[in-house]
């Protein structure tokens, strides 16, 4: 049996834990700090088998080669790095490449090269079997909830191609993002879709959760489809809203996207 468990890091980066709760083996997402992953682990007796690399930005990977460290002092044992064929994350021993499929505790995952936050970005998705009860996304600075990442290197293009991409995927796939970054994405949805009942309940609902300190992730990708303004570029209400903002006409889903992440950037 498998389970996903957030380790908190920086001011609000999550690193995700896949465990099996049976062997006690683990797979850890995006370790950008190593204190906090080494004391989940060992607080949990677990055995750190393979990590998982979405893209080089160093709040991704700057606890991986520690972490490599860590297990070889422990164990003795090889631990894969699997990530972008990039050779800036020199610690990478399994380089991935669009369609690829790899197998880690039991369950599959299949490889997508997402771009447009950095050009090097990929994500895992495992689809639903019997070890889990809904498919599993996991897409580091892609796809946020109720938001996607700043363009540092891909163009729009790029981007409105990936996400996308990423919302076709079942909608009952859980979506695995490595910030806390829901409410300030949500405040934006609010000032672009301001009459959305969907996206005011969800607020709330989410409000709620970081009142008590838990997270608001994952989302799914049917909620995204539903309060994501940058998976709704198509939709009438959000073009003439960013007509609006923008002072000039959008001409499609593209431009709309365009004018929309440039928005987003100076909210």
């Amino acid at each position: 049996m498998l389970s996903i468990y957030p380790i908190k890091a920086f001011q609000d980066n999550y690193i995700w834990c896949i465990q099996n709760n049976q062997s006690n083996d683990c797979v850890i997402v995006d370790p950008g700090d190593e204190k906090p992953v080494i004391d989940y682990i060992t607080n949990n007796h677990l055995t750190l088998k393979a990590i998982l690399i979405t893209h080089h930005h160093y709040d991704h990977v700057d606890g991986v080669a520690p972490l490599l460290t860590y297990a070889e002092q422990l164990s003795g044992s090889k631990v894969d790095v699997f990530g972008p064929a990039n050779n800036r994350i020199k610690a990478i021993n399994k380089p991935l490449r669009e369609g690829d499929h790899i197998a880690l505790l039991g369950t599959e995952f299949m490889i997508n090269e997402v771009p447009g936050h950095t050009l090097d970005h990929i994500s895992y998705f495992s689809p639903q079997d019997p070890l889990h009860s809904a498919p599993w996304l996991f897409c580091g600075d892609t796809l946020f909830s109720a938001g996607c990442g700043r363009l540092f290197e891909g163009s729009p293009a790029q981007m409105l191609k990936s996400l996308k991409t990423l919302a076709s995927y079942p909608p009952v796939t859980e979506v695995y993002c490595t910030h806390e970054y829901t409410l300030a994405n949500l405040s934006f949805a609010q000032a672009v879709l301001p009459s959305d009942a969907t996206i005011k309940d969800y607020t709330n609902a989410c409000k709620i959760k970081r009142k008590s300190n838990q997270p608001t992730l994952p989302s799914t990708i049917a909620t995204e489809r539903h309060i994501n303004p940058f998976l709704l570029c198509a939709r009438d209400d959000l073009q003439s809203s960013v007509a609006q903002h923008a002072q000039t006409a959008v001409g499609d889903e593209l431009d709309t996207f365009t004018h929309l992440r440039a928005w987003k950037d100076s909210f």
